[in-house]
Order: C-alpha cells, then structure tokens, then sequence
C-alpha cells in the first residue's frame, strides 16, 4: 500500500513529474495491502500457464501430423486430448496449492529480503540487469538441485512424476510432484533475494521463467525462433534429449543455459550423440536408384527413420534421408 494520498503528494515525494507506467502503478496499488500484492503471483502464474503453452498445443492437436512433424522432435508421440487436459487440471491443482500456500507463508521473507512496491518504478535498464541476475543465479542452482533429483531415492520418490512424459509437450513444463514445485522454488528466488527489487519485476521474472520453461519443454524446434541467437541457451531440443533418456540421464541438467553442464561434464552424453550422428553423416553412403553413391543427410528435427539399410538410434531426434 502506497503511503500517498494524492498523485500531486506522490509527485513531491519523488521531486518530479510521474511517468505514464507510475501512474497507473499509484491508481492501482494506492489501496492494496503489500500481502495482497504479492499474491498477484499465484494469479499470474496460472493465467501464464493457461495461455502460454494453448498455441502450442493447439498446433499439435489440430494440425496434420505430416505438417508437425518437420518441426516436431518427438513426431511419432502424439497424445490424446484427454491427456493433454489431464496433465494441465493435475498441474493447475498443484500449482494453486503450492504457490499459494507458499506465497501466504514467504511474505514475511519477501519484505525481509527488500522486495519494495512503491515509487519510483525501476528502469528498464535496472530491470534488465535484474532479470539477467535472477537468470544466471537460477540457472547455477537449478543445475544442481536437478542433479539432485536424479539420485536413486529423489528420482523415484518425486522426480519421476515430471519425466512421466519422455516426449516433452507445453503443458507438461511445470507438470511435477508437489514437493518437486516447492523445491525448485528456492532457486527461482533465490536471485530477488541477492538483488532485491521491485513487485512488478518479481511478477515479470515468474512470467519469464514460465514461460522458458515451456519453450524447452514445447517438443518443437522452430526455425525462426529467437532464443537460437541467445549465447548458451539449450533450448527445446537440448533438454528433449534429458527427457528421452529420463530415468537414466545424466546429461543436460541445466533449465536456461548449457555451460554449468559443460563445466561439470554433464553434457558428454549428449555431445557423443551428436557427434555420432556428425560421423554417420560425414562416413556413410548409400545407392541411389540411378546407381550414384549419395550422402545420408541429417535433417533437424525430424524423427528418426532407418534409409537404406542405415538405422539411426532410437531416440535420436533426427531423420536419415538420401540426399
């Protein structure tokens, strides 16, 4: 709650003239306790979860499976409707429980911390700086606590909910055991704890994490998309190969990033398949009908099928094909 009782007692306090955006912010958050504020993050969370990934799962579910499947890392799984519903009313569920129960006992630790929602409103530039903050500090504990999970005990007491779908779809990108949520929680926070800020970037920062975690977790690789120009993102296909493998995996950790998987080792499973399929097409040939000798092309992302005789591995999300 703002201690302002007027725009001219909010323009004094702050020695200027307000912007467009901290004008709306005081006709908004003028009347609205701290508490209540900072409960936004359970609305906004299942709004984002509701909307973000529909396009993508309507595009799987709509679209001709010969459409998808040049774009598809995964195009022989194609689940049902029935499913795809399922797996969204079970996370929405536990997504209301967990963050709303935790956003009702971590507003202590919140103001604790220095989380602020008055005037002035950060910068875009402080915002910025922020955010890349809570992305890099996320992404290096995230790392580990996901190394976690794939220990015996943790991997089939909690973290074999999340790889229940070995082909990774937009709703699925949350979808986890109730102690799985609130434990990836502390990274998430952990960076607006080193670098306090303001309410709405917390709000922005959760909308983005979400939102990257259903970009990996989309199952499609698109050509056009802008996280390929983002130094060291994983993306969809990186962490498709961590689901295929599940249970066993011990690649690809990383939620944002690859270097922390680099550093530590953890990607050499990953980069041996690669390079595998690097070798294959560099060494193998195969007869074309008119008798020329042609190169096996590898083409991204489609799914794996065997062309003349040459099988690629079963979870390779890439097509052999005669050139």
């Amino acid at each position: 709650m703002l201690p302002y009782s007027s725009a001219a007692e909010a323009e004094a306090a702050l020695g200027r003239a307000m912007t467009f955006a901290e004008a709306a912010w005081l006709r908004y958050s003028a009347t609205v306790p701290d508490h209540l504020l900072y409960c936004h993050n359970v609305a906004i969370l299942l709004v984002v979860y509701t909307l973000a990934p529909l396009p993508l799962a309507l595009l799987e579910q709509l679209t001709p499976q010969a459409v998808t499947s040049p774009i598809k890392l995964q195009p022989r799984v194609r689940l049902s409707e029935a499913a795809v519903f399922r797996c969204y009313l079970d996370t929405a569920w536990v997504l209301l429980l967990t963050v709303g129960m935790l956003g009702i006992v971590s507003f202590p630790v919140v103001k604790m911390v220095g989380i602020r929602t008055g005037l002035p409103l950060p910068t875009l530039g402080e915002a910025a700086a922020q955010l890349a903050v809570y992305l890099l500090v996320e992404d290096y504990l995230g790392y580990w606590i996901h190394r976690l999970l794939h220990t015996k005990w943790c991997y089939e007491k909690i973290h074999r909910v999340h790889h229940e779908f070995s082909a990774p779809f937009s709703y699925a990108a949350p979808y986890a055991h109730w102690a799985e949520v609130l434990i990836l929680g502390v990274p998430s926070f952990a960076g607006p704890a080193i670098v306090p800020c303001h309410i709405t970037i917390l709000w922005l920062w959760f909308v983005l994490r979400h939102i990257e975690a259903i970009d990996i977790h989309s199952g499609f690789e698109f050509p056009f998309n802008p996280t390929r120009f983002i130094p060291f993102y994983g993306g969809a296909e990186f962490h498709d190969y961590h689901h295929r493998v599940g249970e066993k995996s011990q690649s690809n950790f990383s939620s944002v990033f690859t270097f922390c998987d680099f550093l530590y080792g953890t990607d050499k499973g990953y980069r041996y398949h690669k390079a595998s399929l690097a070798k294959i097409w560099q060494t193998q040939r195969c007869g074309s009908p008119n008798g020329k000798a042609n190169l096996i092309c590898w083409n991204k992302p489609r799914a794996m099928v065997a062309t003349a005789g040459v099988s690629a591995p079963r979870w390779s999300p890439w097509q052999v094909r005669a050139c």
